[in-house]
């Protein structure tokens, strides 16, 4: 279809919107010239119609029928099976509805992509199907995935199994909640601020956010380039090792990913011996005012004192970085989201990869239709990104991704002493989940109050598991063990010797 070209009226309002006033000869010349510059538009279009994809036909889909989904985490049910071949044959999975399946309705816990079907699978995707899994269908997650707790999504709250009453976290929540409920064996979930990790601990699962650029991010829906990760939400630590052993690795697709790229062998790593390893508890991820709970903080450090039983050694840390770092992220993720996020119709511009033309269509069309429903937390990141843009010019994002630098380098520095650093994942337990009425600024905190200690490791880029690390109120704790970049194998080896230690993590009770 051809663009339509801007006239003469058109063009002198682009003109002002600059705060040009050119005259009215130029303004003559600058419309055809102008025009004439969309002559290429449509052959690009034409160009990319011979290479666009297309969905296949055979993945029907339907949405969850009333009671069939007591926790709200359905968006919509199929079943895909993958090859007959490889280690995760037989075994289900849930895809957060932020990524890509392709002729499978794709929402992203908003309306402004309700209606989309994808064209095209993402390469986790490709890689679950290729290595035997069998995809069941997508999991609910926030509006837009910018909520830590779980009653942002337009379908409404996702509910925990440990207690219905309760938030499952967010913005993976309805990965979180069909693994803990045993719906399904693995699902996928996405981490920009703590997404995969703190559904992970409220709902008593295991949850690993990657090393930045490990596993590629290519057909998901972005929020910020240099935040945006996808990674395993298991029940168990070797489950998410068998899943990042399929899921890692370069595509070429994603700029996120660094060239020299080499996964581990995370799986086979799992039995080696954990004696000698040295862990560091960071003060600074306790104690948090207003927020963390005594009995989470308690938990979490009996968790790591029970470290020493398998020959670790356990140190305590300070890094007052850790509390300048929710700064940082704040910036970053206010500014970033809305420059790319929103305004640049989530992929934004000025990098090398495979875009997604029909998503971001879709979307940029609806979001100028639907933008006054959106979740609390998007209207929030929206209005103070525009503001930041237009009075402040991006000198606080460049100065935040500066400090990123610094902030990386203090983790670097605090983890050349040790092989891990550890603190509760979340500072609480799940509150419960706020009624629709409840005031503005209580739904707000209840989505954005426990990333305190996730979202800093999503500007640094670190590896990060969340485990189990016991009961408070008889609701589960989160503890969190943060590597080195790039050696996902040591927080994962020490959580699975953690778990054999334990003897297993308890499931949700029976309802």
């Amino acid at each position: 279809m051809a663009v339509r070209r801007p006239g003469k009226d058109d063009v002198a309002a682009l003109a002002r919107s600059y705060g040009m006033q050119p005259s009215d000869a130029d303004l003559d010349t600058y419309s055809v010239l102008v025009a004439g510059a969309f002559d290429s538009y449509d052959a690009v279009e034409e160009l990319y119609a011979g290479i666009a994809p297309q969905a296949p036909d055979d993945r029907p889909s339907t949405r969850p029928a009333e009671g069939d989904d007591p926790l709200g985490a359905w968006y919509v049910r199929t079943e895909i099976r993958g090859s007959d071949h490889g280690p995760l044959v037989g075994r289900t999975v849930a895809v957060k509805d932020n990524v890509e399946v392709a002729g499978v309705p794709m929402m992203n816990g908003s309306h402004t992509l309700e209606g989309f079907v994808p064209q095209r699978d993402a390469t986790v995707v490709s890689r679950l199907l290729a290595a035997g899994a069998t995809i069941t269908g997508k999991a609910v997650c926030e509006d837009l995935c910018f909520s830590g707790g779980s009653h942002t999504s337009v379908t409404g709250p996702v509910r925990n199994p440990w207690d219905p009453s309760r938030t499952t976290g967010g913005s993976s929540s309805g990965s979180a909640a069909l693994v803990a409920a045993g719906e399904v064996d693995l699902a996928i979930g996405g981490d920009q601020g703590g997404s995969i990790r703190m559904p992970a601990a409220f709902s008593g699962i295991v949850g690993h956010k990657p090393t930045h650029g490990l596993v590629p991010y290519t057909g998901a829906f972005p929020i910020e380039l240099t935040l945006d990760h996808l990674g395993p939400m298991t029940r168990t630590v070797a489950d998410a090792a068998a899943m990042l052993d399929v899921l890692a690795g370069r595509d070429g697709l994603d700029p996120r990913q660094p060239g020299g790229l080499q996964p581990q062998q995370y799986a086979a790593a799992l039995d080696g011996d954990v004696s000698g390893l040295r862990v560091g508890v960071v003060a600074q991820g306790f104690g948090w005012e207003e927020l963390s709970e005594d009995g989470v903080d308690d938990t979490v450090r009996a968790a790591a004192g029970r470290l020493r039983e398998l020959g670790v050694e356990v140190v305590d840390v300070d890094l007052p970085w850790h509390r300048h770092a929710i700064h940082v992220w704040n910036v970053i993720a206010t500014d970033g989201a809305a420059t790319q996020m929103i305004n640049g119709e989530g992929y934004g511009h000025n990098w090398e990869g495979l875009y997604d033309p029909e998503l971001v269509e879709h979307y940029g069309r609806q979001r100028r239709e639907v933008a006054d429903r959106w979740s609390p937390t998007v209207t929030l990141v929206a209005l103070a990104g525009r503001w930041s843009a237009q009075q402040l010019h991006g000198r606080h994002y460049a100065m935040a991704q500066d400090l990123a630098i610094e902030l990386r380098e203090r983790y670097d520095q605090a983890l050349g002493h040790v092989d891990l650093l550890v603190m509760p994942t979340v500072p609480m337990v799940a509150p419960e989940i706020p009624a629709p009425d409840d005031p503005l600024e209580v739904r707000v905190a209840r989505a954005l109050e426990m990333i305190v200690n996730c979202a800093p490791f999503d500007v640094s880029g670190h590896p990060a598991t969340s485990v189990p690390a016991g009961l408070s109120q008889g609701l589960p704790v989160g503890m969190m063990l943060v590597g080195r970049r790039f050696e996902d194998t040591t927080p994962l080896k020490v959580a699975h010797a953690f778990e054999q230690l334990v003897g297993g993590f308890p499931g949700p009770p029976a309802r």
